[in-house]
């Protein structure tokens, strides 16, 4: 049987935490080679001017996720990827970044607080597709920008093990 399971699953250690560090965003149309074993990016290559640029974030603010959609009556599954950032303080050099952002199918790279890097949007991209900007009212409240990146995949994200080409 093509389907058939490999593995159980046991409990491990108690050593994880959630967040992201950073994320990577490059147009999805600049990716080179991309390979791809058992779920792991292994080879990831671009045109030699193309380059992914590292967005730093502040902790505990951002995250992404899967949710698994399937239909039995159809025999479908896809991946739904989320992915929301937070951006603080106003400023017209990151407000024309994300109007870029915006205008771009995106290959996205998220490092998370383990150190491991999942890549979003490997076959079909990532779209902005929600967020604003706002200043809050307090002094105490964030003024920047919330931004939420959307897309669609026919498997779950891969862990990157290759070197991200970055600027």
């Amino acid at each position: 049987m093509p389907c058939a399971l490999t593995q159980g699953y046991t409990l491990d250690c108690k050593d994880s935490i959630g967040g992201i560090q950073n994320v990577y965003f490059a147009p999805w149309e600049d990716l080179g080679t991309v390979t791809i074993v058992s779920g792991v990016v292994t080879v990831l290559t671009m045109d030699a001017t193309k380059r992914f640029y590292k967005y730093d974030l502040v902790k505990e603010s951002s995250n992404f996720a899967e949710a698994i959609n399937t239909n039995v009556q159809n025999g479908t599954v896809y991946y739904a990827q989320t992915l929301e950032i937070i951006l603080n303080k106003l400023q017209v050099n990151t407000r024309n970044e994300i109007v870029l952002l915006a205008k771009n199918r995106l290959a996205v790279i998220v490092t998370d607080n383990q150190g491991e890097n999942w890549f979003l949007g490997v076959t079909n991209g990532l779209d902005l597709t929600g967020g604003g900007s706002a200043t809050g009212t307090a002094f105490g409240d964030r003024s920047g920008y919330t931004l939420t990146f959307t897309g669609n995949e026919k498997e779950l994200c891969q862990k990157v093990t290759a070197v991200i080409p970055i600027s």
